[in-house]
C-alpha cells in the first residue's frame, strides 16, 4: 500500500517535486494545491507528461475547501513547497486529521516558527529550510570538523539563481550551526543556478572544502521523501534533519 500524500505549491520547485512522488513507487500523490487557478482540475502526471495511474489533480485555494478535499482524497503526509503563509491554510485542519507535515519553506519569521512548533504539540511537523539529504549532511560534516579543530578559519559561500532575494536560509541555518554571524556569508547571484553552498575551512598548512551543488530541482523532492520514509512510525514532536540523520550515525 502507497503511502498518500498531498503537496502543496506547484512553482518551478514544486513541479520537480511533484515529478519526483509520481515516480517513486512507495508514494501516491493525491492531489495538488496551490493558490493559482491556472491549470486547476488538471492532471499532474498528464500535465509533466509522466504515465501514472495516481490521482494527482490540481485544485486552487481560492475554489477548493481542503476539508472537502480530504473527505474524498485522504492523505497521510502534506508536503509543503509553497510560501510562508501556506502553513495557515493547512495547519489547523493537518493537526485535527492527524496528517503528518513536512515543511520545506526556507524563510519562516518568528511568527510561523511559533505557529509550527504548537501544531508539533498534537502532530508531526518537520521543517528544514533546504531538504535535500546532501547539503544536511554537509551540515554535519562541517559542525564536526568544528568541533576537532575549533580554532579553524571558516568561510560561507552560496550561490544562487540571479533572482534570488536575501540570503541562502541554508547558509544561515550553517552559519548558525558553525557560531558565524550571517553577516559574513559570502553571496554571488548569477544566471540560472540551482543552489551551491560551499564550507571552506582554513588550516595552517591545508584547506578543507565541503560543497553542496543541486543540480536539478528534483533534489528537493528526493529529501523530501526520505524525511517522509523516516517519519512514518515517529511520535507527534518537531522535526528537522538532524533527528532523521542521527540515527544513522549512532548505528
Amino acid at each position: 500500500m502507497k503511502t498518500k500524500v498531498g503537496l502543496i505549491g506547484f512553482g518551478k520547485t514544486g513541479k520537480a517535486v511533484a515529478n519526483v512522488i509520481l515516480q517513486n513507487q512507495e508514494f501516491s500523490l493525491e492531489w495538488v494545491l496551490r493558490q493559482s487557478t491556472l491549470l486547476e482540475k488538471r492532471s499532474v502526471p498528464e500535465f509533466l507528461g509522466i504515465d501514472s495511474d495516481e490521482p494527482g489533480k490540481i485544485y486552487s485555494t481560492s475554489t477548493t475547501n481542503l476539508s472537502d478535499l480530504l473527505d474524498r482524497q485522504p492523505v497521510e503526509f502534506i508536503i509543503d513547497f509553497s510560501s510562508t503563509d501556506g502553513i495557515y491554510v493547512y495547519g489547523e485542519i493537518a493537526k485535527e486529521r492527524k496528517i503528518k507535515i513536512i515543511s520545506a519553506i526556507s524563510h519562516y519569521s518568528d511568527k510561523e516558527i511559533a505557529y509550527i512548533k504548537e501544531l508539533s504539540k498534537t502532530s508531526v511537523v518537520f521543517w528544514s529550510p533546504n531538504i535535500t539529504l546532501g547539503v544536511n549532511y554537509l551540515l554535519f560534516a562541517s559542525r564536526y570538523l568544528k568541533k576537532i579543530a575549533p580554532w579553524v578559519d571558516i568561510e560561507i559561500i552560496e550561490e544562487h539563481f540571479k533572482d534570488k532575494k536575501g540570503l541562502s536560509g541554508t547558509a544561515i541555518k550553517i552559519a548558525d550551526a558553525l557560531e558565524i554571524s550571517k553577516n559574513e556569508i559570502n553571496s554571488i547571484r548569477a544566471g540560472g543556478i540551482v543552489g551551491k553552498h560551499e564550507v571552506i575551512f582554513g588550516f595552517p598548512y591545508q584547506t578543507v572544502r565541503l560543497i553542496h551543488e543541486s543540480i536539478s530541482r528534483e533534489a528537493f523532492g528526493n529529501g523530501a521523501l526520505f524525511a517522509a520514509q523516516n517519519l512514518r512510525n515517529k511520535k507527534p514532536g518537531f522535526y528537522n534533519f538532524e533527528d532523521v540523520l542521527l540515527p544513522f550515525f549512532a548505528s
